[in-house]
């Protein structure tokens, strides 16, 4: 990989040498931006020799995310990180010096020209469901611990079988929802979806609080009770359960429907009380949708990512009682620590896929056993123990 200085920051320095930074991958979608990139351990090679080829090389890799509206502090972070050299140039081209990083999502499009202009590089753009279900696949196949469900307070972890994987149902809950039925490494189909997701959380919640944030209203959330303005079942027979039909007292038979019988005037009621009963309504209508579309289509399993949930606990609570109610207890919501890198994660990957920069390949008999190809024979990125955080993965990877 050439990598030049853009002439921002003059000579980099020995710690962000182009040995250091590389394979910037970008996924920029309507609310949010989410950031992946490779950092080698410096003078960390595992194999005895330290060529730079054909070698493991040890670092990590970062996940990082920005809003959307707040694209040039997103931008000013990674130039004054210098990760804007961690990209590639055409290999038809080597004369070049023109520097191409990935990007997938609508803002790939979007702000192609602004990104130019402020880093100097150019966006090779990704396409956005290919790049969903690879960085998905990666996850599931390479990342000890990364899939489990949540309920009633109970986290648990689930072993993903890689010889029984396939199909499964993977719910994208971004701005709006993608449903996208995943047959194999490359072969996916979006079969449903819906405009009811995060945007819709944000931009009622920004309408009907205060918040000035997507995480200030998901904090406020927190301290809010659904009841006082959601319309139960309890509500309507007396604080009955409907057991003819399966429905307890508690169940939610009206979103907002309190609002409409209560004398009250609308700024009576607390705004952490909105937005825990608006978190409930979009997180139960996803996770029916979901499970409907699971049932149309036979299929068990179904994972749910996307920045909306953030390891949320009373969102993936909602979900999981939503498939989990609507499949009579056959279905289970799972859920992925890094739910939102995705697309950022299919992108990261697509270097490689398409040939640029060094060639990344699994190789058998080493330390690193979780070590498993996505695409073809040639994507692998195997990771040396179990998750760390959601900042970061200890990796390592073959440069041929």
């Amino acid at each position: 990989m050439d990598v030049r200085d853009s002439g921002f920051h003059g000579k980099l320095d020995d710690d962000q040498s182009e040995s250091q930074i590389s394979h910037l991958a970008l996924d920029i979608g309507g609310t949010l931006i989410k950031l992946v990139y490779f950092s080698r351990n410096k003078d960390n090679l595992i194999d005895e020799n330290k060529n730079r080829k054909n070698s493991f090389v040890e670092g990590r890799l970062h996940f990082a995310k920005f809003e959307t509206s707040k694209i040039n502090d997103c931008l000013e972070f990674i130039l004054s990180n210098k990760l804007h050299l961690g990209g590639f140039q055409h290999h038809e081209d080597p004369a070049s010096d023109k520097i191409l990083i990935k990007a997938t999502g609508g803002g790939a499009y979007r702000f192609a020209d602004l990104i130019k202009e402020k880093l100097g590089v150019s966006i090779e753009k990704e396409e956005e469901m290919e790049c969903l279900v690879a960085g998905a696949n990666f996850l599931l196949k390479a990342v000890h611990q990364e899939a489990y469900t949540y309920m009633d307070g109970r986290k648990e972890f689930v072993h993903i079988d890689h010889n029984d994987l396939y199909p499964y149902l993977l719910v994208n809950i971004g701005s709006g929802v993608s449903m996208i039925k995943v047959d194999g490494d490359g072969k996916f189909e979006r079969i449903s979806g819906t405009s009811v997701g995060g945007g819709t959380f944000w931009g009622l919640g920004r309408l009907l609080t205060k918040c000035k944030s997507f995480d200030e209203l998901l904090e406020l959330s927190h301290q809010g009770n659904n009841r006082v303005i959601d319309m139960l079942v309890g509500d309507i027979y007396g604080g009955l359960d409907y057991s003819k039909i399966g429905l307890s007292s508690t169940t939610i038979a009206s979103s907002f429907g309190k609002a409409i019988s209560d004398n009250r005037e609308l700024e009576e009621y607390k705004p952490e009380d909105i937005a825990r009963s608006l978190l409930r309504m979009i997180s139960n209508n996803i996770g029916q949708i979901a499970y409907l579309n699971a049932l149309r289509f036979g299929l068990k399993r179904i994972f749910f990512g996307g920045f909306f949930i953030r390891s949320h606990a009373f969102t993936m609570d909602t979900i999981s009682v939503a498939v989990n109610f609507w499949s009579k207890g056959e279905a289970k919501a799972m859920f992925l620590n890094h739910e939102g890198f995705l697309g950022a994660l299919g992108a990261f990957m697509s270097y490689v896929k398409h040939g640029h920069d060094d060639s990344i390949s699994p190789q058998s008999g080493q330390r690193y056993p979780v070590c498993t190809p996505l695409v073809g024979d040639k994507i692998c990125y195997p990771l040396n123990g179990d998750l760390n955080d959601n900042d970061s993965l200890e990796c390592s990877v073959y440069v041929a």
